[in-house]
């Protein structure tokens, strides 16, 4: 999960690799509408960091989607300005 959540303007996506291998972590908007690619790119083994700024956004739900090692996860997270 993201922290901190609720957030403004900028949260942190941490997330663990147990292989290196390619790693995509988007967001969406609520309407499922892609607002930014944080990473796509191959990756490490490792504990990992990303941070999400969200200061040209408006308040609202957005949802990240990481895709890694042939799995997908998605988690919600909530931008208060």
């Amino acid at each position: 999960q993201n922290y901190p959540n609720p957030f403004n303007p900028v949260t942190t996506i941490r997330f663990s690799t147990t292989a290196a291998g390619p790693v995509k972590l988007e967001v969406f908007d609520i309407l499922g509408r892609r607002v930014s690619v944080l990473v796509d790119h191959i990756m490490s083994a490792a504990e990992h960091e990303v941070l999400f700024d969200a200061r040209d956004l408006p308040s609202g739900v957005y949802v990240y989607r990481l895709e890694a090692q042939g799995q997908l996860e998605s988690k919600r997270m909530t931008l208060v300005k």
